[in-house]
Formats: structure tokens, sequence, C-alpha cells
């Protein structure tokens, strides 16, 4: 009895080992793989593909061709962070600066071995030929869309299933065998059911805390999780044009308003016609091949033909933009009163545009640091977001008839003649806010 016991516990060990390895194995070699190909998206997928150049070089080989160029040791993840300080230290750094007029985002906040799982990611992508064929699209260009990886966690499951009743097999067995030698009898076989009822029964204080804690963790994580619905920092959907706002609004130099031209006058700030976009590429064709596609699909959506000196087919083919900035139907936002009235500049929600790329919602971390933005901590685009900054927001600095744009006269002229006192107070700390002249009752922003 007792070698066949041994026996039992190698055999058990052995098998529940191999689940644990395999299990291991499995899920880390995955989890790398979904990291990196979660961090090519978010941050390299704006202006890199990976098999092929796009604004950026294609990122599948990068860090061999680094190695043959003679690049010194860890210039490369210094490129990644902040290429203008490889370029000042590494000659081939300085040399692939060159390579194209467009100056690469800084990514400081990465760490090597994210910098790392995005190059591994490249190095080991394979275009899936099979949506090649059915769809006709440039599969090869970067990554698909994002498959689930809920089989993973079903996977993990099964092996813990799997060693639960292992280990509860094992220990079945050594306690008859136990009492077998004990008593010269076999004992009658409970079921796991019985034997559970009984060992919760024995132990009920033991068992009550943790279903208390259970249920406690189950409401908190519930609330968390509530907390999370509508929020969507780091959004940034994919667009028919990659538009490099740094270059527009950064390099260029321009105003936003120019393109967004309805912001001052209308409550949303409007997406530019192909005409705007025509006012400058009818005569600025593109430097390079990307820049080259990118603007023949602005001539597509206007009817242009830019061969010789240029003419209007007639022909256009709309561009079908991906809106970013999404607020649930029964909210009411105006452009134009924040903007005119409320004189705020548009970094304040969507970040410094002059350093973005395609838009995004910036995370509200990102907001705050911004030198001039009003410093907040709720999530960007939640309302906790909006009151937030109502309540800190000031109107004017000092009565509200000296704004200049004659908006608040009126609510001016009411406070004076009405309410003197509840004024005085609302200027005690030398300004008014938004929060004080109703920016926070429900029916200013909810139908």
């Amino acid at each position: 009895m007792k070698m066949a016991m041994n026996q039992l516990i190698g055999k058990t060990s052995g098998f529940i080992l191999g689940l644990i390895a395999f299990t291991y194995v499995s899920v880390t070699s995955f989890s790398w793989a979904a990291n990196g190909e979660e961090l090519f998206t978010t941050h390299c997928a704006t202006c890199h593909k990976v098999l092929e150049s796009s604004t950026g070089p294609k990122m599948q080989g990068v860090r061999a061709k680094w190695e043959e160029g003679g690049a010194l040791e860890g210039s490369l993840h210094e490129w990644v962070r902040d290429w203008s300080v490889a370029a000042a230290k590494d000659p081939y750094a300085a040399s692939v600066a060159t390579w194209s007029p467009t100056a690469m985002s800084k990514f400081g906040f990465l760490k090597d071995e994210e910098i790392e799982a995005i190059f591994d990611y490249a190095d080991n992508y394979t275009a899936p030929v099979a949506a090649v064929a059915a769809g006709g699209g440039d599969a090869a260009s970067g990554p698909m869309e994002e498959e689930s990886n809920s089989w993973v966690w079903i996977l993990i499951g099964i092996v813990f299933v799997g060693i639960i009743l292992a280990v509860g097999g094992v220990r079945r067995q050594l306690k008859y065998a136990t009492v077998e030698n004990e008593t010269g009898t076999a004992p009658a076989e409970e079921s796991y059911g019985d034997e559970i009822r009984s060992w919760a029964f024995k132990n009920r204080k033991f068992v009550g805390i943790i279903v208390l804690v259970v249920v406690m963790s189950g409401l908190v994580y519930g609330y968390l999780a509530l907390n999370t619905v509508g929020v969507y920092h780091n959004y940034q959907p994919s667009q028919p044009i990659e538009f490099p706002h740094d270059i527009h609004a950064g390099v260029n130099g321009i105003d936003c308003k120019y393109c967004h031209n309805s912001v001052e006058r209308s409550r949303t700030a409007g997406i530019p016609t192909v005409n705007v976009c025509m006012n400058c590429h009818k005569g600025v064709k593109g430097k390079d091949d990307a820049q080259k596609e990118k603007i023949a699909k602005i001539y597509a959506a206007a009817g242009f033909d830019p061969e010789g000196p240029g003419s209007y087919t007639g022909e256009t083919d709309p561009i079908v933009w991906n809106k970013v900035h999404v607020l649930p139907d029964h909210v009411y936002f105006n452009h134009k009163q924040h903007v005119l009235v409320g004189g705020l500049d548009c970094k304040q929600c969507h970040g410094d545009m002059t350093k973005e790329k395609t838009a995004r919602v910036v995370p509200v971390e990102e907001l705050s640091a911004i030198e001039g933005n009003i410093k907040l901590t709720r999530p960007t685009l939640t309302m906790g977001w909006c009151i937030e900054c109502h309540g800190e927001k000031e109107i004017s600095n000092g009565p509200v008839n000296t704004v200049g744009s004659g908006y608040y006269d009126e609510i001016h002229r009411r406070l004076m003649d009405n309410d003197k006192e509840l004024y005085q107070k609302y200027l005690k700390d030398d300004k008014v806010t938004v929060k004080e002249l109703g920016g926070w009752e429900c029916a200013k922003c909810h139908y």
C-alpha cells in the first residue's frame, strides 16, 4: 500500500508540475506577444507599418538593421524615447534622422522591456494571407483587428480545475489508505459534495469570513468597473488619412481655427471640408511617397487631377472620417460658448496638437501637464471632468460685464438689480467661476 501511495503521489505531482509549466510557458509567451502588439498599435501604428515603410520606416528588422549599421549599444532604445538625444550621441542615429523630414514623436515613458516587446512583435509578425485573399486589402501593412484573448483565461481555468481535482484525488486516496491501514477495513467513500459540506460546517467561521470577503470584493470590483463606463483614455480610431497635426499645426504653424473654422460660430468645431485642404494642397503635392499617397486621397475626394496645371474632373470620392471625441446623445456641448465666450484654448481638451499625430482622447494626466491648462483629475470626457473644470475655470477676474464679449452683460445686470450681496460673495476671491453662474445646473449640459 505504501508503494502504491508513493507511485500515486509521484505521478500526480508530475502531472501537476507539467500543467503548471505548460500554462506558464503558454500564457507568458502570449502575454508578451499581446503586449507588444498593443504597444505597437497604441504608440507606433500611426506612423509605422510592420512590413513596409510609411511616414516612418517599416518596423520589421529594425534591430538587425541598427546592429549592422554600427549603432552604439542602447542607441535604438534611446532613439525611441528621444530621437534628438540619440542623434546627438550616435552617428548612425544621426544618419537615420535624415531618412524623413517628419520628426519622430518622443516616447520617454516606454521602458526597455516594452520597447523590446514592440520589436519582438514586429520581427515575428507575418501577414495574414487569408485576409488578403478574401478582402484584397493591405493586410501586410500592419496589425489586423484585435482578437479576443478569452481562450487564455479558459486555458488557465481548465488547468487550475485539473490541478484542484488531481490534488483532491490524491488527498482522498491518502485519507482512505490511512483509515484502512489503521482499522483494517476500507471506509465508505464520500462524494465531493458531502466532503465540502462537512468541511464547511466544521470551519463555518472561516467560511463565513471568506464569503464576506468575496462579496465585498465583488461589490468593490463592480463599483470600480462602473467608474470605467464611458472612459476612453487614448482612444484613437483609425482614419482614412493619417493626418499629421504636428506637421500642420506644429511645423507649419497653421491655426486650429483655419481648418476647424466653425469653432467660434457653432456648437461643433467641424471637420474641415476637402476644399479647405485644397487651399494649400493644390500646390503642395508632397515631398515623399508617403505624403503623396495621403494627398492623392485628398485629390480623389475633391475630384482634382494634379497633372499639368491641374483641373477638376467632377468625379469625387468623399473621405469618411471616424469621430474621436464622442459624447452621449443626452449631453449638450457648445464649442462657441467655450472657445469664444469662455476663452478656452483648444489644448485644454484636445491636448497640444502641435505635438500630436492623428487625434486621440488625451488622458487627463497629459492634459494637466500642458502649460497653461487648468489642472484636473477626473478622466477626460467624463461628467466629473466637466464639473471639475466648471468649478475651477473663472469667467472673469472681476465683474462679469468686463469680459468684453457682452455675453454676460445681462447676467451682470440681473445680479446687480436683484442680489448684490450674492454678487459680492462671488467676487470675494476676485473671480467669478462657471459654477457660480449656474455651470453645475443639470439642464446646462443635459437635454
